[in-house]
């Protein structure tokens, strides 16, 4: 594999092609509430209902298609805190594949559970002692596995990309071509192949990564000019951006396509959860919610602008979710 790897129009429209008969195209909301409050016009793509809760099936799905009959019968494996597990699960499950996915003992309930009721092997590590990309690389070597990481992997990248080029399509169809575009970051899977995916329907988007406070590593390494490591110490509600540094093969790509990193603190991404759920009828998962808490927060100025946004993940315990909602 090449150090650098970036999908183009035809292998993303490959993965749109190959995707489709299980993925959901997920439709663009408004919210007339949020327009005015921002004097802009935001388009929101609640990826949230995509099967298996969230944008990661696109990435699980391109991966799992395109292996060959010998692998499939070896099987998958990956680590993941929740959302790339429960989407390669649920992957598996659809096409008849074994799947042994890896999570930290602290992963959230709800993510541990659906993968195991996707009928995956669910093996806890404890991040302090174990290093999870070891513990893969074994199962994989002992059972024939195929490893599929949660975003540095070019299959991964170009099936997110489809989701940049699903959007920008349809923010064109609503005469509404994108001005600027927020995704969520954590190894920066999903920016770097959406921002390739929005590029190729509109070049001149400006394209934001959104992380947590103390999580920053994309915006760091934007900045820098070169992978930085964030401090990553302390905690956040957004069990899944918890990644310190990007990805080797995500950060170039974003280095060439971002215009810049916004960063949210754990009480915007609470205020965005409550707004998302009274205001727009969605459940969102702390993760999923960090480009609208960018927007309410006023990290970007967005005022007479047409911006996208997507909600990325709607995986989350009912308890944490309503000590969210209710949290004043």
């Amino acid at each position: 594999m090449s150090a650098h790897f970036e999908p183009d129009a035809v292998l993303i429209a490959a993965a749109r092609e190959r995707i489709a008969p299980y993925a959901v195209r997920t439709p663009v909301l408004e919210s007339p509430a949020l327009n005015r409050q921002l004097g802009a016009r935001i388009l929101i793509k609640p990826e949230t209902l995509q099967r298996a809760g969230s944008f990661k099936f696109r990435g699980a799905l391109n991966r799992a298609l395109q292996l060959t009959p010998e692998q499939r019968a070896g099987g998958l494996v990956a680590w993941s805190s929740g959302n790339h597990g429960l989407a390669l699960s649920y992957v598996a499950k659809e096409l008849g594949i074994k799947a042994t996915i890896l999570m930290p003992q602290e992963a959230p309930r709800t993510k541990i559970e659906g993968v195991r009721a996707n009928g995956a092997t669910v093996r806890l590590y404890d991040k302090t002692k174990e290093v999870r990309e070891e513990i893969g690389a074994q199962i994989a070597a002992e059972t024939g596995a195929v490893i599929v990481p949660p975003y540095d992997d070019p299959y991964v990248m170009t099936g997110q990309a489809t989701l940049g080029m699903e959007f920008a399509e349809q923010a064109l169809s609503l005469g509404a071509p994108l001005d600027d575009a927020l995704f969520a970051c954590s190894g920066g899977g999903l920016v770097s192949g959406a921002a390739c995916g929005v590029h190729c329907v509109t070049s001149a988007t400006r394209i934001y990564s959104v992380e947590p406070e103390g999580f920053d590593g994309m915006a760091r390494s934007l900045e820098a000019g070169e992978p930085t490591r964030a401090p990553a110490t302390g905690t956040s509600i957004c069990d899944a951006l918890l990644v310190p540094i990007p990805g080797k093969l995500t950060f170039p790509v974003c280095k060439q396509h971002l215009a810049g990193g916004l960063r949210v603190s754990d009480a915007e991404v609470m205020k965005a959860i409550r707004f998302a759920c009274t205001e727009l009828k969605l459940v969102v998962e702390p993760g999923g919610a960090v480009p609208l808490a960018a927007l309410l927060a006023g990290k970007l100025d967005v005022k007479g602008k047409t911006v996208g946004i997507v909600l990325s993940g709607a995986n989350t315990d009912a308890d944490k979710f309503a000590t969210y909602v209710t949290a004043q």
